[in-house]
């Protein structure tokens, strides 16, 4: 059983205590949180409210989520972007939006659920829950995936990750006017200890280093790259907040205020992946371009 307790933000101030939730824990469906809420899981100041409760800041807002003892996974039929895909390993450009693998109220539509309909060749070395995959990238965050399909090419693709050889890159919309043309955020990063599930940029935290690089200034926004050293849970969402340039649309980290865009989620996208192929040796390099949603804003912002 996931215990967590969350502030609310002046930020948050308003929205429906599923959506919230739904928001505060990206990796359960508001379905879900709404059956937690119904069964009085989720209190506000230790008081069981309804899902449409309206939260105000400061309130305490305590979630209890239920131990869902593992389940198979079913495959289903999801249209895959595949970019590439051979006998050991496949590259999918997963669109925003998609969970990546099935946890606690996302037992279905993830891209682990439409990878089993499209091959029976996964590796197992992450169990039933997660066949195939070897890292992860957020729910709204689009762009390229590397998934293994069978235990040898896992193990290569991981000891590569692990030696930080992977090419990552991503480009992403800021917050704000970014100064320097590029340079790096070296900060540590670990659970932040005021909101249990966030991360935050402290001391005593796993080494993080994002190298990052302007591609275009506008008025109120910049558009950049980044390239992961490491890569630790949420790492360029919070090392850009930490440097006070949230991404634009992020709801847990500060970018989502005053949002013109709409967006339901952080403007990121996983544009370039490089690794050396597990049993040829070759060194593999794919680029995924700009999904719509996001270029959209970038042609609004161009307007302007």
């Amino acid at each position: 059983m996931d215990k967590q307790r969350v502030k609310v933000e002046t930020n948050q101030e308003g929205k429906r205590l599923d959506l919230f939730c739904t928001t505060c824990c990206d990796h359960l469906s508001r379905k879900f949180v709404k059956e937690i809420i119904d069964n009085g899981g989720i209190l506000v100041n230790g008081i069981q409210k309804k899902a449409s409760y309206k939260i105000k800041k400061d309130e305490i807002v305590d979630i209890t989520i239920p131990e869902i003892k593992p389940c198979s996974v079913e495959p289903e039929n999801i249209p895959l972007d595949i970019v590439y895909e051979d006998q050991d390993v496949i590259v999918v450009n997963k669109p925003s939006g998609m969970v990546v693998h099935p946890a606690p109220g996302n037992r279905s539509g993830t891209l682990v659920n439409a990878l089993m309909f499209h091959t029976k060749d996964l590796s197992g070395i992450n169990g039933v829950s997660r066949p195939g995959i070897v890292h992860r990238i957020d729910k709204d965050t689009s762009g390229l995936l590397m998934v293994a399909k069978n235990d040898g090419a896992h193990q290569s693709l991981a000891e590569q990750l692990a030696e930080h050889s992977i090419l990552r890159q991503y480009r992403g919309l800021v917050k704000g006017v970014v100064e320097p043309n590029k340079g790096t955020v070296d900060m540590p990063i670990g659970r932040d200890p005021k909101n249990r599930i966030r991360m935050a940029a402290l001391e005593g935290g796993k080494p993080a280093v994002t190298h990052f690089e302007v591609v275009q200034r506008f008025a109120r926004y910049t558009l950049m790259t980044f390239q992961l050293e490491t890569g630790r849970t949420h790492q360029i969402r919070v090392h850009m907040q930490a440097i006070g340039h949230p991404l634009a649309g992020d709801p847990l980290y500060g970018g989502d205020r005053d949002n013109p865009f709409k967006t339901q989620g952080q403007c990121l996208h996983a544009e370039k992946l490089g690794f050396v192929h597990p049993k040829t040796g070759k060194k593999m390099d794919f680029y995924a371009p700009l999904p719509e949603a996001f270029q959209m804003i970038l042609n609004q912002l161009n307007r302007l």
